[in-house]
């Protein structure tokens, strides 16, 4: 009985993977293969994230009110979240594919600058700084660059997500694998120590 239990609970944990890595792998496909499609997509996702995203913090800040003093706080986050995604339906795509490039070039920027301000640190104890340094130097210069060029920003985080899609497909396909086969070891193992049952 608890056999038959695990055996279909693998199954149905198979079937999760195989379907999961299928779906990625056609995702990092299609965005290949429609680049344009899919940046109109990601502008309608960013738009709809931040719609959702607002109503569940404006909904979350209501539940808090009672408990916590600053409640607030989190509810006018919720209201400039929802009104950025309305507003990014609205201007659809132009807001959301602006939100994208800034929200990327801003977190080079920032990762840039605290790559330098490690380096600094890391020379002031005596500790090997220089490859931290130049990542941190390049990390800035990517994100001007990322301000500068948005196109070029696009295109990189559709093949950023495309590649990420893919390569998550395959490694879910390979876990699938992993556990079909770990099962398979297991089971004969059971049926060659209790061969009656």
């Amino acid at each position: 009985m608890a056999q038959s239990e695990i055996s279909q609970a693998v199954k149905r944990v198979w079937w999760a993977l195989v379907i999961r890595g299928v779906l990625a792998i056609v995702l990092g496909i299609f965005i290949i293969a429609r680049p344009m499609e899919s940046v109109a997509a990601l502008a309608l996702v960013i738009a709809i994230w931040a719609v959702v995203q607002g109503v569940v913090s404006i909904a979350h800040a209501f539940d808090l009110r009672t408990v916590v003093p600053h409640w607030w706080l989190l509810f006018l986050s919720g209201l400039i979240s929802t009104r950025i995604g309305v507003a990014a339906l609205y201007y659809y795509p132009g807001l959301s594919l602006t939100f994208a490039v800034v929200w990327t070039a801003w977190w080079l920027m920032l990762g840039g600058i605290a790559g330098i301000s490690v380096a600094v640190q890391e020379r002031r104890v005596g500790m090997s700084w220089g490859w931290t340094m130049a990542l941190g130097v390049l990390g800035v210069a990517v994100a001007v660059y990322a301000f500068m060029s948005p196109p070029v920003t696009l295109v990189a985080l559709m093949a950023l997500i495309s590649a990420y899609a893919i390569i998550g497909g395959v490694v879910l396909l390979v876990g699938a694998y992993r556990l079909r086969t770990t099962a398979d070891e297991i089971s004969a193992a059971v049926r060659g120590a209790y061969p009656s049952r």
